[in-house]
């Protein structure tokens, strides 16, 4: 079978943990690609579950842009982890 080269970039420390894994399990990072790119093909999807990550919906970014403002103008509030993890228990 004729093979084919692709390109792809990644983050410099993506690319190292990727390495590092593929190479705990006995195999390159072309391997685990194509083992990906076999797999797709064959399911016609991907082969997890893909998903927005909660913390980044716009309500919870809003409620965190409010709360830096807050902080910028001077009106946080200041606990210490001992205050922080006595309310916790409460």
């Amino acid at each position: 079978m004729a093979q084919t080269t692709i390109s792809i970039r990644m983050d410099e420390n993506l690319k190292r943990d990727f390495d590092k894994i593929c190479d705990d399990l006995g195999m390159t990072m072309t391997t685990a690609i194509t083992m990906l790119a076999k797999k797709m093909t064959r399911e016609q999807r991907l082969p997890f579950e893909a998903s927005i990550d909660p913390f980044f919906s716009e309500s919870n970014m809003t409620y965190l842009r409010q709360g830096i403002a807050a902080l910028n103008a001077g009106q946080g509030i200041h606990k210490t982890m001992s205050e922080l993890e006595r309310m916790e228990n409460e």
